[in-house]
């Protein structure tokens, strides 16, 4: 008798939308791949403030896990304590790691010789030397094509992009997940309030670094440099002043027509920028310049302006107004 004949596998199940040729064995398959075209996600997470969705059970249920930090596969390979979350997962680690730890897949094309742990990643990688961009975009009316699902996913992002999910009545949908997070600091951000002083900051970062200037013993950032004694409240500034003074490193360059200013951090060059922008110049309220003699005495002359209260704060008043710089600096002297 003959080898028995193996049995044809029928793709019954075939996708209806037009100009595709996807056809699988199973039902459940091809509704998974529907959900590309129609963009539904009919599996989402029920963890709050997650707002995922997946196209498939097993998809969610396999995400659910990095809400809680399981991951039942253990690997029981001597002297190896990992665990995934699927099975498939862990089969990968055992052949790459304890099987073939030496395995690599190298690129065949002539004079590039690169080497990959993951045949998946020459096979992407080779897209490159064959000009092939297989990952379609399926947004109507949209042609552009890519070498990389991952590249497929941010090109994604352009058509879908963020919609502002702070406010049911906020109509807001960023280009990128950074213009999306300005709005947020933007729009919905609620001013916070500094417990001692009373003064407003856009958010609990700037008020955080305002507290600690009400601190009885505030910490302090000394440069290790021999011979520097300089000291900053804040980290930021001793690596500013290290790369600048020390390394004689100002990369940032502002690009502002007749500019030309370097600084050493990007940060510093984004606060820069600040000033170059009309809009901005008229939100920052200026501060009153203090007189020499003021810096020098102490006397706030905006202080003192307001009608006193009581007799003891009419005490507190200068006999004569306010000192002039010869007298305060004669006071100086005689301390």
């Amino acid at each position: 008798m003959g080898e028995k004949a193996t049995p044809a596998v029928y793709k019954r199940y075939i996708c209806s939308f037009a100009d595709c040729s996807a056809s699988y064995n199973k039902n459940w398959k091809l509704q998974a791949h529907l959900c590309k075209h129609t963009g539904e996600r009919p599996f989402p997470c029920t963890v709050e403030g997650c707002g995922k969705g997946f196209v498939t059970l097993f998809h969610l249920t396999r995400h659910s896990m990095t809400h809680t930090g399981e991951k039942p596969c253990k690997c029981d390979a001597p002297d190896c304590d990992l665990s995934f979350t699927t099975m498939t997962n862990l089969r990968k680690h055992y052949q790459r790691a304890h099987l073939s730890p030496s395995l690599i897949y190298e690129c065949y094309f002539a004079d590039c010789g690169q080497t990959f742990k993951k045949h998946n990643q020459l096979k992407l990688h080779q897209y490159i030397h064959t000009n092939q961009q297989p990952f379609k975009c399926n947004h109507e009316g949209c042609d552009k094509s890519f070498s990389s699902p991952s590249r497929l996913k941010r090109h994604e992002k352009v058509h879908a992009g963020y919609p502002c999910q702070k406010d049911s009545s906020c109509s807001f949908v960023g280009k990128t997940w950074t213009e999306y997070m300005k709005h947020l600091a933007a729009s919905h951000s609620e001013p916070t309030i500094c417990d001692v002083c009373n003064r407003k900051f856009k958010n609990k970062t700037h008020l955080k670094d305002h507290k600690r200037t009400h601190e009885v013993e505030r910490v302090v950032y000394k440069c290790p440099r021999d011979g520097c004694d300089r000291t900053y409240t804040k980290k930021f500034g001793l690596q500013s002043h290290i790369l600048s003074f020390h390394e004689d490193s100002r990369p940032f360059a502002c690009g502002h027509p007749g500019c030309g200013k370097t600084f050493a951090m990007k940060q510093s060059l984004d606060r820069h920028a600040n000033t170059h922008d009309p809009e901005k110049k008229k939100m920052k309220k200026p501060r009153p310049k203090k007189s020499l003699a003021s810096r020098l005495s102490g006397y706030n002359p905006k202080k003192l302006s307001k009608t006193p209260k009581s007799a003891s704060e009419l005490g507190k008043l200068p006999p004569d107004g306010p000192p002039d710089t010869a007298t305060a600096m004669q006071n100086l002297s005689i301390k």
